[in-house]
């Protein structure tokens, strides 16, 4: 047991002891942070890390908003558009987040529940601006759609391959997947709300707080620090 214990530890102790995003080599492209409902103001927000209603049972954000790199926002203004036919529209949980809310995340997430969080040693695809966490809301009444399962549920009814739900909740999910597939997305196979933009790996990790990013319709777009 002492042997397993301290095989588990040094596993874990670089986590522990990361104090800032991974250092990577480049080159990527410089960021543009882009505010979503700025781009397109019929895109809904319920930004939970805002406030308390979230799996911390904390607010880790200090403001309720939803920021994407540019062609990433750019597409998903263009879903957004797309569902109208069908009378829905895109309700956005979350965007762009600071490397250091990831680690957050990680640290206090149980070991047999990190398969549903990313791990700050490579940083997470929402820290590059190019990662969104996405429902669909009905038009007429601005309410969420029922999807089959909560947002940051954590349990099989979150995976993108669960057949569990009924004929209208699967419906909505093959909606919302299909919808961002054709921008240039892919799904998450653990989360059925998260989504990964095409071009990802051409961002750096970010820990720019929601603070520093100007006003609701003031991008970023700077070095990173």
């Amino acid at each position: 047991m002492k042997v397993l214990a301290g095989a588990l530890l040094a596993l874990f102790l670089p986590v522990l002891a990361q104090s800032g995003p991974p250092v990577e080599p480049g080159p990527f492209r410089g960021p543009e942070l882009v505010e979503l409902t700025a781009l397109e103001p019929g895109i809904r927000l319920d930004v939970r890390y805002a406030r308390s209603d979230n799996f911390l049972g904390r607010p880790v954000y200090g403001e309720a908003r939803a920021f994407l790199q540019r062609p990433a926002a750019e597409a998903v203004a263009r879903v957004h558009r797309s569902l109208k036919e069908d009378g829905y529209g895109l309700m956005v949980f979350d965007g762009y987040r600071p490397w250091a809310v990831t680690k957050a995340f990680w640290d206090a997430t149980p070991q047999d529940r990190k398969v549903f969080v990313a791990n700050p040693r490579r940083g997470s695809r929402h820290n590059r601006g190019c990662s969104i966490d996405v429902t669909l809301y009905h038009l007429d009444t601005g309410k969420a759609a029922d999807m089959g399962s909560g947002y940051d549920e954590f349990s099989p009814r979150s995976y993108a391959t669960w057949e569990g739900g009924t004929k209208e909740q699967l419906g909505r999910r093959d909606l919302l997947r299909g919808a961002m597939a054709a921008e240039g997305f892919f799904v998450y196979p653990w989360e059925w709300w998260h989504f990964d933009f095409k071009d990802w790996r051409e961002y750096p990790i970010l820990d720019i707080p929601f603070e520093r990013l100007g006003g609701p319709a003031a991008p970023f777009a700077g070095e990173v620090p």
